[in-house]
């Protein structure tokens, strides 16, 4: 696709990645600008601890950004890095973007820490999980002990980071499956591991969680330097 078609407004967040010096690639949250049509880019420099990035001319980046129903993905060169009035990066213009679209679901894998609280029991014991994979519709639970039956409603709450913002996450899920566990689960001697469906939540949650689950998924799409 072409980038005129993802019509992004000035302010819109994307993610930078970067090479540095020791040949690793770091990622930061960065906003675009604008854009001369066919000839350049300009986004917000991102800041470390405080302070601008520094990129030289020429140098490549790869930026992804949410959009609509999938992740868009495209490779610039630095043209130059200005620092009056403000600190912009003029980037030359992409000659395409990647995109990848993704459905609901679409499952990520991760690590994420969470608490669980089986609303159903008479039990009021918060136990320590983990989710492991997600997509927008459910999860796939593992905690060292039992956690409720089949069709049990459990409350979810954890921490995620999204383009360098931290925000509490809670969902609303129940039990669907007990699920077999995978050699390396039984290696970690993770004893329970459910099926879980995510239920109706407020507003702002289900957009924690979109972020969230593009985020990674878009991470899983990025192109390495």
């Amino acid at each position: 696709m072409n980038f005129e078609d993802l019509k992004l407004r000035p302010g819109y967040p994307l993610q930078l990645q970067v090479q540095t010096d020791s040949g690793m690639s770091d990622r930061y949250p960065s906003r675009f600008i604008g854009a001369v049509p066919g000839r350049a880019l300009m986004i917000t420099v991102p800041r470390i601890n405080g302070r601008f990035l520094r990129l030289r001319p020429g140098q490549q980046v790869v930026a992804r950004m949410m959009v609509s129903s999938g992740v868009g993905v495209f490779t610039c060169t630095v043209e130059t890095q200005a620092t009056d009035p403000y600190p912009l990066l003029h980037l030359d213009y992409p000659e395409e973007v990647g995109f990848k679209g993704i459905r609901q679901s679409a499952r990520v894998e991760v690590d994420l820490p969470v608490i669980a609280l089986n609303q159903s029991s008479l039990e009021t014991n918060e136990l320590p999980a983990r989710i492991v994979d997600i997509s927008l519709s459910g999860a796939r639970l593992e905690l060292d002990r039992l956690l409720g039956e089949i069709g049990d409603k459990v409350t979810l709450t954890g921490q995620v980071d999204v383009a360098g913002l931290h925000r509490d996450l809670r969902l609303e899920a129940v039990i669907r499956s007990r699920v077999e566990r995978s050699t390396q689960e039984l290696k970690q001697k993770m004893p329970v591991v459910y099926g879980m469906e995510f239920a109706d939540t407020d507003d702002t949650q289900r957009l924690t969680l979109a972020a969230y689950v593009y985020a990674q998924l878009a991470q899983e799409q990025l192109p390495s330097l």
